[in-house]
């Protein structure tokens, strides 16, 4: 199996050393193809007003001066002689639930990996301000990482989907297991923009950070985590709301 390894934390991201491991369990065709520097809340952007740099960093390991979209583009038409079968994006460092995904550089690289039809898997390592006993942030991705993408390689992939996991911020054996859910709903009014200066008396802005309640429902991905679990969420790029179609057809003849 042929392994392209991305994320948007950027080419020496501590959590893209523990994915390059978790990829090479299960093969040593493995390629990286990453931004050069910290792409977080990027999206699926691309670069298209200037150039992208593409630089070399060892055998089968490079970055690319632009997007998590961009290196993912760059990877498969650039670096890759031939296509990979799987496109791994992270390990974030940082969680990637609820709405969360339409911000994130790590889904958005798995998307662009979607969309070439290639099987595509995010994952995220939630964090706290606290480390765990083991003082390893990214103790629950390292020891779970292969028994996460392993039975999704088994299953049927459906065109133009993709799969975010996101591992909550415990050590491995304190992980309560897995669950397959849905995406959860943060309440992104309640986020704040802090206001400072700079040292010549200007006005800067900072989105801020503080925590943000989410939907109570049952089955969310929110949830799962919260539940000590690891949140499996399959997603797809089809964002048509099919439920309003007939409603606002029958406006439009009006």
């Amino acid at each position: 199996m042929r392994i392209l390894v991305t994320n948007d934390d950027g080419i020496h991201a501590p959590g893209l050393e523990v994915l390059e491991a978790i990829a090479r369990e299960f093969s040593d065709d493995v390629w990286v193809c990453a931004p050069s520097d910290n792409q977080t809340g990027a999206g699926h952007s691309l670069t298209l007003a200037m150039p992208v740099r593409l630089r070399k960093h060892g055998e089968r390991r490079f970055s690319v001066t632009g997007t998590p979209t961009d290196a993912v583009s760059m990877g498969l038409k650039q670096v890759m002689d031939n296509p990979p079968d799987l496109v791994l994006s992270g390990v974030n460092a940082g969680a990637n639930l609820g709405d969360d995904i339409t911000y994130s550089g790590t889904v958005s690289a798995a998307m662009e990996g979607a969309l070439a039809g290639i099987r595509s898997i995010a994952l995220s390592q939630v964090m706290t301000q606290e480390r765990p006993p083991s003082g390893d942030r990214f103790s629950a991705a390292r020891h779970w990482g292969r028994k996460v993408i392993e039975p999704l390689l088994d299953t049927p992939r459906q065109p133009r989907t993709l799969v975010s996991v996101n591992f909550p911020a415990l050590d491995a054996d304190r992980v309560a297991g897995m669950r397959v859910v849905r995406q959860g709903f943060h309440d992104y009014a309640r986020a704040s923009v802090v206001e400072a200066r700079d040292p010549r008396g200007g006005r800067y802005y900072w989105f801020g950070l503080d925590a943000i309640e989410h939907t109570p429902d049952h089955g969310t991905d929110l949830e799962a985590i919260a539940d000590n679990h690891i949140s499996i969420t399959p997603l797809q790029l089809d964002l048509t709301h099919e439920a309003s179609m007939a409603a606002l057809a029958q406006r439009i003849k009006q």
